[in-house]
């Protein structure tokens, strides 16, 4: 599913010199430490998964290096809101864009939990391959296998996160999460003594650009959107507000679960007006 919504503002420039320079200079050293960093992840992980199996003690600090650096050459200054909790559980967040992905894993080592296409998108699904994302089908038959995954990697301490919308969007809206997912949370291996914790994204464009400018949705291309970010003049920001954790077993079920959530996560938003 993709939200449509209205369509972006019509882009009336093209890049100058300028704007050239500054993409240059923005996505070098991103490459850079992309094409040293994600290799050394791989050599390590090889060692960590046989000493440590499921758990991963060392290469998520790799990770989590690279997001860091991923903002600051994407002039994206990140501002922390509340604390990310410390117990086992799993995060639950509005989804804008394919920016959140660096934002979210600066902030707090996670695994993200991806549609399965993700696996054949190039280079991107190499990246979230290596580095531990959770792949899901929508096929019913696999629900029951897909289930005991997400409760080997939540047993094994991986912090999960996932966009229960199902898409992205222009960032000024949160959709109606989607419930399906949450019912793993209410296994008898998992609801008493699991955490889900809401996290609010909050986007504000650089100076002079549309409020949409970091939204991706409908049929917007990531080369073009990515290209806009590298280009603009100024930067821009985006403030991670993290909620207080749900007890999941203090609901009933997962759409009373989920709907908890929503409202947690949409009020983060509303807060700004």
């Amino acid at each position: 599913m993709t939200w449509q919504g209205e369509p972006p503002p019509e882009e009336d420039r093209t890049p100058g010199p300028g704007a050239w320079l500054r993409i240059l200079g923005r996505a070098l050293p991103l490459l850079l430490s992309l094409g040293f960093c994600f290799p050394l992840l791989l050599l390590l992980r090889l060692p960590e998964r046989l000493i440590c199996g499921l758990n991963r003690p060392v290469t998520p600090f790799i990770t989590q290096f690279v997001c860091r650096l991923a903002c600051r050459c994407l002039s994206l200054r990140r501002k922390v809101t509340g604390q990310p909790m410390a117990g086992r559980g799993a995060f639950v967040a509005n989804h804008v864009s394919w920016l959140d992905i660096f934002v979210l894993n600066a902030c707090k080592r996670m695994y993200f939990v991806a549609k399965a296409e993700v696996r054949g998108w190039g280079g991107i699904g190499w990246l979230a391959r290596g580095t531990g994302t959770v792949f899901i089908n929508r096929r019913r038959g696999e629900a029951r296998a897909q289930q005991a995954l997400f409760e080997d990697r939540l047993q094994a301490g991986h912090k999960l996160l996932f966009f229960p919308e199902g898409t992205s969007t222009d960032g000024l809206r949160v959709l109606e999460f989607k419930s399906t997912l949450f019912a793993a949370f209410f296994s008898d291996r998992l609801r008493d003594h699991l955490h889900i914790q809401p996290v609010t994204l909050r986007y504000t464009a650089p100076e002079g650009e549309d409020r949409r400018f970091y939204g991706w949705w409908g049929d917007m291309g990531f080369g073009p959107g990515l290209l806009r970010v590298l280009a603009a003049p100024g930067g821009g920001e985006v403030e991670v507000i993290y909620h207080p954790p749900l007890t999941v077993s203090d609901f009933a079920d997962r759409k009373a679960l989920a709907k908890a959530a929503e409202t947690a996560v949409r009020s983060g938003l509303e807060e700004a007006g």
